[in-house]
């Protein structure tokens, strides 16, 4: 259902001194890496992408702006820039390509073309701000938005179930519990059984698409597991709501398994109960030590249900030349203080000059990460 938006745009500049930075000397990661922050202040800070121009765009979950950021005076402290203000329905989704930025509320994806020229303009007009598709369900659960583009050059875009455990939703309509491309015009389906992933990428040397998958809640403390997954073959069906990680049936529904004619595909790793793993990225510089080329950041944003809180960190996940798993390991740690979690990470990014940002709605800032050894 479409809902048309009545946006108001304004570029504001706002200087802000960094956060108290006692936060990220807890925070733990390999030897020669280090942290800081990049921008602080920010409302809920989601998915990042990177314009041209090296200005940085970050999405938010519970405010109504978008941010452009810039490090304009190479400290490694980013001025920020509220990019969009107005009456945006959680706009976490944004992605650049091609010149162009795409922005997605719930239901609707918006483009606003040559972006660096307009953020590069002395200009305070706003920007041309143009509806791309508005063909979203309008459910809120599960419905934040999380976009990127594949080698193909299509816009890819998960749409969660609307819902913890339900056949119903994307059984009356198919744009549930699924990974669409958008072409020509339409949604077509890449993967089927998807309950709820926040993010996509595609490995650098097979262009296969890997993605992280949200386990469901309320079957105890250590079951099922969250996932991470690969697609090598486009409709795939990863299983929801039948079969939950690699082998928990589910109570409520795997009953039906045998008159589902469908062929499941198992994630290639199981990522620990409700650790509820959002943004995922691939490194493909060199800045990084050689272990970490052609390997996947994955944020763990943490459980909200679980006795005793899991999650709260960024792992690494091994992969061999062909992209199979071989193993995992923390990468950062620290963001949980016993059962206090302080911060939780949502989006690892890598930038152009190959150094490491991750968003924190929690904490409300984008860290950096860089190699010095």
């Amino acid at each position: 259902m479409y809902r048309k938006s009545i946006l108001f745009f304004v570029l504001t500049l706002i200087i802000t001194l960094p956060v108290n930075s006692n936060g990220i000397k807890n925070l733990y990661m390999p030897e020669g890496f280090e942290i800081s922050i990049y921008a602080d202040n920010l409302d809920s800070p989601r998915q990042i992408t990177e314009t041209k121009n090296g200005f940085i765009i970050v999405g938010s979950k519970n405010g109504d702006k978008i941010y452009a950021l810039y490090d304009k005076d190479k400290d490694g402290f980013a001025e920020k820039r509220v990019l969009i203000k107005s009456n945006l329905q959680n706009p976490t989704g944004v992605t650049y390509h091609d010149g162009n930025l795409y922005f997605a509320e719930i239901e609707e994806v918006w483009v606003i073309k040559a972006i660096d020229s307009w953020l590069l303009s002395s200009k305070n007009n706003p920007p041309k701000v143009e509806l791309y598709m508005n063909n979203l369900p309008s459910e809120t659960w599960h419905g934040f938005r999380h976009l990127n583009f594949g080698p193909d050059n299509n816009l890819y875009i998960p749409i969660g179930v609307p819902c913890n455990i339900c056949l119903e939703p994307q059984t009356k309509d198919k744009r549930f519990a699924a990974i669409h491309k958008y072409e020509n015009g339409k949604l077509v389906m890449i993967a089927d059984g998807v309950r709820n992933s926040v993010g996509i990428d595609w490995h650098p040397a097979t262009k296969k698409l890997y993605f992280s998958d949200n386990g469901r809640d309320w079957l105890g403390d250590d079951s099922p597991s969250c996932e991470l997954n690969v697609v090598d073959k486009e409709g795939s069906f990863f299983g929801y709501p039948y079969k939950h990680a690699k082998t928990i049936i589910d109570p409520e529904f795997g009953r039906f398994i045998p008159t589902v004619k469908k062929e499941f595909v198992d994630p290639i790793a199981e990522l620990g109960p409700h650790v509820a793993p959002l943004g995922i990225a691939f490194y493909d510089h060199d800045r990084f030590p050689e272990k970490y080329k052609n390997n996947l950041f994955i944020a763990l944003h943490g459980s909200w249900n679980r006795s005793k809180k899991s999650g709260y960190k960024i792992i690494l996940i091994n992969l061999d030349k062909d992209g199979n798993y071989i193993s995992q390991e923390d990468f950062i740690t620290g963001w949980l203080d016993g059962q206090n979690a302080w911060g939780r990470p949502v989006q690892p990014f890598i930038m152009s000059d190959g150094s490491m940002l991750i968003s924190d709605d929690k904490y409300d800032v984008i860290y950096r990460v860089e190699y010095k050894g």
